[in-house]
């Protein structure tokens, strides 16, 4: 064994501190996947039902994508080789910023390198030192991180809670702006936000209102927008952050709005200004997807019913699944042991579904979160049904 340089043995701590998440059950082991996304995954050398990604419908390993990004890349190649504002910004870029404005109905829209990036630059673009962000104590961590980048005065709201929300803009301040930000679709716990009284509430007291549909884009509303449009307030939430990755199968970010909006966070949106562009072949897919979505809205749909029966057949067996009203169903476990140890014996029936454990999650509230796609069949989410039942009586008295 090679004796440790000094500069190795900096980092020595690395490894109690490593030790120190395994006693507490929140390691986390990386995962290959040796096959493209779908409904039936090979993981670790193991053919197993995927309930554990985000691709909610069915997307990411679609021909059509495919062909759509062969097709770029014949003309396009691969690498962007700059930031959009120097010369990374492709005619595929402008043609996708287009077609997501369409799509949103929206004047303009911008696309970053991730949904992240999308959350933590627009949200520092548009308040800063002087300023105030309100939160829900649920937000993505995406939206957290652009909170605290953004140098402006946090205020944390109860989950959900447009009362409380209130209160807290209510009190006296000298804040040049206010800026209110929510997951429409919570991550984690697949409830939603109450966005008719999130918007009521920005209207009284004067706060921009930004609303992350990263779960909700392609999955909820009459054409697929999201939960803003499902909720009717599409015209009262004028910040509005999606994401390519999830429902659309493909990477990258956007944020839609007033051209006013976008014009600012080209020219000041950190994560924009300084990442290299996307390579203009992910944007024919993000187009194709696009596509999709307005051509088989039954997808969504069928979706959501889906989603309805395996969250009501959970909790005829005794679990818990929390306020999911979405495609994300927690099934709440409490205990971080417990979650990976039920995780471990699904895996041992085939089947995916991944535990999810603190800091994603708050102390206290580990949970296995199942992810259903259109991509699910009724075989798949039988399977899953019976594999869970077969562990309730092991599992259920420890939740």
């Amino acid at each position: 064994m090679n004796t440790p340089d000094r500069s190795s043995r900096s980092l020595e701590w690395l490894s109690e501190s490593l030790e120190g998440l395994r006693r507490q059950d929140l390691l986390r082991d990386p995962r290959i996947r040796r096959d493209r996304q779908g409904p039936v995954i090979t993981l670790d050398g193991r053919r197993c039902l995927n309930f554990g990604s985000n691709d909610y419908l069915g997307l990411a390993g679609d021909p059509r994508l495919v062909d759509a990004v062969r097709k770029a890349l014949a003309g396009e190649g691969f690498g962007a080789g700059a930031s959009p504002l120097i010369c990374g910004r492709a005619s595929l870029h402008d043609a996708l910023e287009a077609a997501l404005a369409r799509f949103e109905g929206t004047e303009a829209a911008i696309v970053f390198s991730s949904g992240y990036a999308a959350n933590c630059g627009t949200i520092a673009a548009l308040v800063g030192s002087g300023d105030a962000v309100y939160t829900d104590t649920k937000n993505h961590a995406s939206i957290w991180d652009g909170c605290r980048l953004s140098r402006a005065d946090v205020k944390v709201y109860r989950h959900g809670d447009a009362d409380h929300l209130a209160t807290l803009l209510a009190k006296p301040h000298r804040h040049r702006r206010r800026l209110i930000v929510t997951d429409t679709v919570f991550s984690m716990d697949g409830d939603l936000a109450p966005l008719p009284e999130l918007v009521e509430v920005a209207d009284r007291f004067g706060a921009m209102l930004m609303a992350d549909e990263a779960h909700a884009t392609g999955v909820f509303g009459e054409l697929g927008r999201g939960l803003c449009e499902a909720c009717g307030v599409e015209n009262r939430v004028p910040i509005r952050v999606g994401t390519l990755s999830k429902a659309l199968g493909g990477t990258g970010g956007f944020t839609a709005g007033c051209r006013l909006l976008t014009s600012w966070l080209f020219q000041r949106a950190r994560s924009y200004v300084f990442s290299t562009a996307l390579p203009a072949a992910l944007s024919a897919a993000a187009l194709a997807a696009l596509a999709i979505v307005q051509a088989e809205p039954n997808g969504r749909r069928t979706l959501l019913q889906r989603a309805e029966a395996v969250r009501e057949a959970l909790r005829g067996r005794g679990w818990n699944v929390g306020r999911s009203q979405s495609q994300i169903i927690p099934i709440i476990i409490g205990d971080a042991r417990t979650a990976v140890e039920l995780s471990a014996a699904l895996w041992d029936a085939e089947v995916f579904v991944p535990a999810i454990r603190p800091p994603t999650v708050p102390e206290g509230e580990a949970c296995l979160r199942l992810s259903l796609t259109a991509a699910h069949d009724e075989s798949h989410v039988a399977h899953l049904l019976q594999s869970l039942e077969k562990l309730r009586d092991r599992f259920l008295p420890r939740c």
